[in-house]
């Protein structure tokens, strides 16, 4: 057995979920909407499968969605891209993540890590040959600062895995913190794959401002993304990547060789929705909006001390003003005893581990929130 992975423990989301099944509790751990996502996009995929190609598409995507990609993000982030030469479609964000990782990466190589962090990425980097570097973020901002990124970078430092906006943080990074990290991947002639799957969705008028985009990052940046994200079409595994010529003909190889092809109905499917107008984005922005702030509202009266979500379908909460020290303790009560399943930040962690907060998912239906927030009321009984 490859001891990368079979060391590792039974994830944290598994080990909810089980929970939420087995005792019936509402399930705020995993970040899926119960909306089942836009339904022309849906019905596009369907058509799609009934009547168009569904033997091997190209191994870097059909051309149409590469297109809408690249027409994509010129609307949306003000990017020019060649459709031909530096986009790739993968199966989902992750695979982008192990596969330019496995491109870019020669045994021995750094990788400098922002924790808390998506739970593959440490399985991968190690699998790829590469030794984790942290950088280890605070509540409530979980800002960048030079000193930190100086501990981590060291002239062995090849690549930086950048997510933003952050899970499980819903932190969304400053434009001079992203000066601050492309100053560092300059001076120590890093590559940035940035993970940036929650770019859409994301709240109170902001827009999401791109790695790509910042001075001398262009031919350094892997961007990658996620359709799933776009349209909560979390299932669907449809991601985008996007880097310079010299960068994508190296990834490309290493894509070839994980799942060269993606599902061409579904590629169909997002290269019409790619091209939606604005009302379905700035929509769906508005209505996690909404649902963000009804949670929030109703976890605050119920005094708890929520942190600040800029985007991504979560809220966290510090459980230190509760008095509680240990949020896994916390989480397992909170699923045994009021029947609600959250997520112990702590499991983001790989070193320094913050042990005082809680995410929630709350890209749910009213009701849903609703019946939470009520089993979560410090006066209703204990199960």
């Amino acid at each position: 057995m490859n001891p990368i992975f079979s060391a590792l423990e039974t994830s944290v989301f598994e080990v909810m979920s089980q929970l939420a099944r087995e005792t019936g509790a509402i399930n705020l751990g995993q970040g899926f909407p119960d909306d089942p996502g836009p339904e022309d996009v849906r019905a596009r995929a369907a058509e799609a499968v009934m009547t168009g190609w569904n033997q091997y598409p190209p191994m870097m995507g059909l051309p149409e969605l590469r297109q809408a990609v690249a027409a994509h993000y010129r609307r949306w982030q003000g990017l020019e891209l060649d459709a031909d030469r530096e986009i790739m479609v993968t199966s989902g964000a992750t695979e982008a993540i192990a596969g330019a990782l496995m491109a870019l990466l020669a045994p021995g190589d750094e990788v400098v890590l922002f924790e808390p962090m998506y739970d593959a990425y440490v399985p991968l980097v190690r699998r790829a040959g590469g030794i984790p570097k942290f950088v280890t973020l605070k509540p409530p901002h979980f800002g960048l600062t030079e000193e930190a990124l100086a501990q981590a970078f060291s002239p062995k430092t090849r690549v930086v895995l950048f997510n933003n906006p952050l899970n499980p943080t819903a932190t969304i990074f400053s434009e001079a913190d992203l000066d601050l990290l492309a100053d560092f991947c300059v001076r120590f002639d890093a590559v940035a794959i940035c993970d940036e799957v929650w770019e859409h969705v994301v709240f109170d008028g902001r827009r999401h401002v791109p790695v790509l985009s910042r001075p001398q990052m262009r031919e350094r940046t892997v961007k990658i993304s996620s359709a799933g994200k776009i349209f909560s079409l979390t299932g669907w595994k449809v991601g985008f990547v996007m880097a310079a010529p010299p960068l994508m003909r190296v990834l490309a190889k290493a894509h070839q060789y994980i799942t060269f092809t993606t599902p061409p109905n579904l590629q169909a499917a997002v290269a019409y929705g790619l091209g939606k107008d604005d009302g379905y984005f700035e929509g769906m922005r508005a209505g996690f909006q909404r649902s963000r702030d009804r949670f929030a509202k109703g976890l605050e009266d119920l005094g708890y001390a929520v942190l600040p979500s800029a985007g991504t379908y979560f809220l966290n909460v510090d459980i230190a003003p509760l008095g509680e020290a240990d949020d896994v303790a916390f989480c397992r009560r909170l699923v045994m005893e009021k029947g609600v399943a959250a997520i112990p930040v702590s499991a983001f962690y790989a070193q320094g581990a913050v042990k005082t907060v809680v995410r929630f998912c709350f890209a749910k239906r009213d009701e849903t929130l609703d019946g939470a927030l009520e089993r979560l009321d410090p006066r209703h009984p204990v199960r």
